[in-house]
C-alpha cells in the first residue's frame, strides 16, 4: 500500500488524483506508507472545539478559551487564529486583534473527560499510549498489522475518523519514524490533518527549519545556537558531532542526532509526568503577602487534589509569579521528603513567596509540584509523622467532596474571601 483514502478507506499501490471508489480527494500517499508505525495525534484546537460542539451558536464564530481580560489565552479556534489570536497572549491583546472573539471560561473537567474519551478510543488499537497532554500523544502501532488487518496508517485514518464521529471533535495525525518527525509531522495540515514524514525525507525536509523546531531547544538555546553559527537545522546536520559534544555535551550529541531526522526514543506508557501545576491571574494587582497567601492557597489544594488522584508526589515546589510587565519569576525548593499534601505545598510556597512579595504588585501567580515520583510504590514509610496526618486528613476532604460535591467542604480562608466578596 502506498496510497489510501481518508473518506472511504480504499487502499492501492498507485495514487490517483481523486479515490476511485469514493471520487474524494483525500489520498494519502507516500512511499514508505507500510513501513511507518509511529504517530503523534494531535487534537484541533481542543478546548475551543469543545465548546463550539457544545454551543452550536458559536460554530461559525472566533472563540477565545481563557481568563478574563487580564488573563491570557489558553487557547483559540482557527477563526480567531486568522486574526492573530495565539495560546498564552495576554488577553487584551488578544481582544485588540480579534474584538468581536467571544471570551469562554475554561472547563476543565469537560476537557478532562473528553481527553479520556478520546484516548479510551485510541487504547482499542494499541497499548502503546504516551500521552503528552489532554490534547495529544504519541502511539506505536508496530505489530498491530494482523491484529487489525491494515497497516499502522490505515489503521489510524479509521481512528481518526471515528473520533469525529462518535466525539464531534476532530484530530490531525502526523506519521513517521519517530517521536520526533510523527509530532512535526501532525502540525503540518490542521486542522484534520493527516501527515507523512518518512525517513528517506527527513533530514531533507528538516534542513531550512530554524533549529527552535528541535525538542529541547528554547529561545535561550536557540540564541547560542545562532551565535555559534547554527541558524538552521541544516546548519547542525552538517557539523561535527564531536564539537557540538564538546560544547553543550550529551545534549550536543542529542542535536547531531535529531538534526539528521534520528530519535530513539520509544513510545513508553508509564514515562511520568514532569510537573503538576495550578495558575490564577488576579482580577486587580496584587501587592501585599497576605492577598497574595490568599489567591495561593486555593492553588496548593487543587495541585495536591491532583497528585493524590494521580497517585504521585513531588520532591520538588515550585512558584510562578508574573509581574505587570509580563515578566516571570520563577522559584524552586527541592523537598526532603516527597509530598503530595496541601499543607506542605502551601508551607513551602508561602515561604518562596515571602521572599518576593516586597510591596511589588503581581498580575498572576502559579504554584506546582516537580521531579514526580509514584506515591504507592515509595513504601509505607514514605510520608511520615505530620505529613502523614495531614495526608490522611487531605483523603478524608477528598472522599467527602467526591461524594457530595466541591462544595462540602470549604476551608475557612476561602469562606473569608467569600465573605469580602459579597455585596454589602
Amino acid at each position: 500500500m502506498k496510497a489510501f483514502c481518508r473518506d472511504c478507506f480504499w487502499s492501492a499501490e498507485a495514487a490517483p488524483r481523486r479515490c476511485p471508489a469514493c471520487a474524494s480527494p483525500r489520498i494519502v500517499v507516500h512511499p514508505e506508507l507500510d513501513r511507518l508505525a509511529i504517530a503523534h495525534m494531535d487534537c484541533d484546537a481542543f478546548y475551543a472545539s469543545v465548546e463550539k460542539r457544545d454551543r452550536p451558536e458559536l460554530r461559525d464564530r472566533p472563540v477565545i478559551v481563557g481568563g478574563g481580560k487580564r488573563g491570557v489565552v489558553t487557547t483559540c479556534c482557527y477563526i480567531a487564529r486568522i486574526s492573530g489570536v495565539r495560546s498564552a497572549m495576554p488577553m487584551f491583546k488578544a481582544l485588540q486583534a480579534c474584538p468581536e472573539a467571544v471570551v469562554v471560561k475554561p472547563d476543565f473537567a469537560k476537557y478532562r473527560a473528553e481527553s479520556r474519551r478520546i484516548l479510551g478510543l485510541a487504547a482499542g488499537l494499541t497499548p502503546l499510549i504516551q500521552p503528552l497532554s489532554l490534547d495529544e500523544a504519541w502511539l506505536d502501532l508496530a505489530g498491530t498489522e494482523r491484529l487489525h488487518g491494515a497497516p499502522p496508517a490505515l489503521t489510524l485514518a479509521r481512528l481518526q475518523a471515528r473520533i469525529e464521529a462518535e466525539t464531534g471533535l476532530t484530530v490531525s495525525i502526523g506519521l513517521a519514524a519517530n517521536k520526533f518527525l510523527a509530532k512535526i509531522a501532525s502540525d503540518l495540515d490542521k486542522p484534520r490533518g493527516f501527515s507523512v514524514i518518512g525517513q528517506a525525507e527527513a533530514q531533507a525536509f528538516l534542513a531550512p527549519r530554524t533549529v527552535a523546531i528541535l525538542p529541547g531547544v528554547g529561545p535561550a538555546m536557540a540564541a547560542a545556537l545562532e551565535q555559534a553559527g547554527y541558524r538552521t537545522v541544516g546548519d547542525l546536520a552538517r557539523a561535527d558531532p564531536k564539537a557540538l559534544a564538546q560544547r553543550w555535551g550529551a545534549h550536543g550529541l542529542r542535536l547531531a542526532g535529531l538534526a539528521a531526522g534520528r530519535d530513539a526514543r520509544a513510545v513508553d506508557p508509564h514515562e511520568a509526568r514532569k510537573t503538576i501545576s495550578a495558575e490564577t491571574t488576579f482580577e486587580a494587582d496584587l501587592a501585599a503577602l497576605s492577598d497574595l497567601e490568599d489567591q495561593l492557597a486555593p492553588l496548593c489544594e487543587k495541585v495536591a487534589r491532583h497528585a493524590r488522584a494521580d497517585g504521585l508526589a513531588g520532591r520538588v515546589v515550585t512558584l510562578k509569579l508574573r509581574a505587570t510587565d509580563f515578566r516571570i519569576v520563577t522559584r524552586r525548593r527541592t523537598l526532603a521528603l516527597a509530598t503530595q499534601t496541601a499543607r506542605t505545598l502551601f508551607a513551602v510556597g508561602r515561604e518562596l513567596l515571602a521572599r518576593e512579595a516586597d510591596g511589588r504588585p503581581w498580575r498572576l501567580i502559579g504554584v506546582g509540584l516537580a521531579d514526580l515520583v509514584g506515591a504507592e510504590a515509595a513504601g509505607a514509610d514514605f510520608f511520615a509523622g505530620e505529613e502523614r496526618r495531614a495526608l490522611a486528613g487531605e483523603r478524608s476532604v477528598d472522599a467527602l467532596r467526591d461524594r457530595f460535591g466541591a462544595a462540602a467542604v470549604t476551608s475557612g480562608r476561602s469562606l473569608r474571601l467569600n465573605s469580602r466578596r459579597k455585596p454589602r
